[in-house]
């Protein structure tokens, strides 16, 4: 299963990047576009979804879910150089039932910096840093009392330096020899499992190997856009042929100024991290898949 995952990635990116030829011109006018000095904004959506049943003959419950996300820009470009960062905040909860349990269906904090000198064309030598963790506790299902994650347990802070290939806002492929990946796991009970790849009673564990990230924005019909990036990280130092894998897709659509609905898919695979069947007992390392769909309301400002 994981070599096919892997198999589909890179054919994905050699792939994208022969597409890129053909969009030069295209690339090339955005690349002009990208003013100098700051540029900020960011988008504001909130997605609803509710059912209420009253004698319905075939059964089932009532429900409310709400999914929000924040999604925040800050450039900074200066002669040769760009300073790229960005900040994401999601976070979703469900109830089931009149007497149903609040439940969490998406949960992230992830923020991104990375700055380039361009070196040639459209190569740059680069510098990236990527923190992900979460705001609240986790549980394996409703009802249970024991958590398996919490705000920092786990948190991921990765460095690398590295040379990016950049295609306007199109495309870009960041490669890098040299990255340091450190896990975080600041909660007691967690800590104490070795819960995350950490030692056991240890709050951090810490990894050097290569890195590799592409990103792909395409427009795909009026209104309709799709942003896919996918990222692969080796640790020299242990198993390296265990190759981490982080793969998030989102499909787009603007109906109006206000409204807007998409499709996010974000599979992980980290071979450090155990998974749980249905009555929370732990198993071994596996493909953790999430896929959110949502229609609300969504405000972009600039």
């Amino acid at each position: 299963m994981l070599n096919k995952i892997i198999f589909i990635g890179l054919v994905l990116i050699c792939t994208i990047f022969a597409q890129t030829t053909d969009l030069e011109s295209e690339v090339k006018k955005k690349s002009d576009e990208i003013p100098q000095g700051i540029n900020y904004g960011g988008l504001v959506t909130a997605n609803f979804s509710q059912t209420a049943l009253q004698n319905w003959a075939s059964g089932g419950n009532n429900s409310v879910a709400v999914n929000g996300l924040l999604n925040l820009f800050l450039n900074y470009r200066k002669g040769k150089g760009i300073w790229r960062n960005t900040a994401d905040f999601g976070y979703g909860l469900l109830r089931q039932g009149e007497d149903g349990n609040v439940i969490k269906t998406d949960d992230r904090i992830e923020i991104n910096s990375k700055y380039g000198l361009n070196a040639t064309n459209n190569w740059y030598y680069s510098g990236m840093l990527n923190f992900v963790t979460q705001m609240a506790k986790g549980y394996k299902y409703e009802g249970d009392s024991v958590k398996i994650s919490a705000p920092f347990a786990p948190a991921y802070l990765t460095t690398a330096l590295g040379m990016d290939y950049q295609k306007g806002d199109v495309f870009d492929i960041f490669l890098s020899p040299v990255t340091g990946k450190l896990t975080l796991v600041i909660d007691d009970d967690l800590s104490s499992q070795g819960a995350f790849g950490v030692e056991k009673n240890s709050n951090s564990r810490l990894e050097f190997g290569g890195y590799i990230k592409t990103g792909y924005r395409k427009e795909l019909i009026e209104n309709v856009t799709l942003t896919t990036n996918l990222s692969f990280f080796s640790n020299y130092l242990d198993n390296p042929q265990n190759i981490d894998i982080d793969w998030k897709t989102l499909v787009a659509m603007q109906v109006n100024k206000y409204i807007s609905a998409n499709i996010s898919v974000h599979m992980i695979y980290d071979d450090d991290i155990v998974t749980f069947d249905e009555t929370g007992k732990k198993e071994g390392p596996d493909v953790q898949l999430k896929e959110i769909i949502g229609i609300g309301l969504s405000y972009s400002f600039k």
